[in-house]
């Protein structure tokens, strides 16, 4: 396989709201102390959920001006050369790179030539923060 699936998310109005439903629904459990990048969801508003006994891990969150959106994302080694390269094949940049808040992450989001919205993740080098 090449590049994978590293991410999920799922994104809304109601975050706590949102968090409750899938907790009860998948039995997931949040992480609600780490923000996710602002471009993502709003700050405090964001829980992180890894399921127990595997899955790739998530995350629930948003705030009154996110869209609702389901999103997956791939991870990349640079995720500026990952949105030159979708928009050469004929997607488009939405967005990013944009850092998380700890700087150990970027995150950019682009559409596909039939208007998905896909994410993109790539972790930063601790010697580029």
């Amino acid at each position: 396989m090449g590049m994978p699936v590293v991410h999920f998310e799922i994104i809304g109005t109601d975050p706590q709201r949102l968090r409750s439903y899938y907790g009860d629904l998948f039995d997931w459990r949040f992480d609600v102390t780490s923000d996710a990048a602002e471009a993502v969801s709003a700050p405090g508003h964001y829980g992180f959920v890894q399921p127990d006994g595997g899955g790739i891990p998530g995350g629930v969150g948003g705030g009154a001006d996110y869209p609702h959106r389901t999103l997956f994302y791939v991870g990349v080694p640079d995720v500026e050369a990952a949105l030159r390269q979708a928009e050469r094949l004929g997607g488009a940049r939405v967005s990013g790179p944009h850092p998380n808040p700890d700087g150990t992450l970027q995150v950019g989001f682009f559409t596909d030539p039939e208007g998905h919205l896909v994410g993109l993740a790539a972790a930063v080098p601790a010697t580029a923060r």
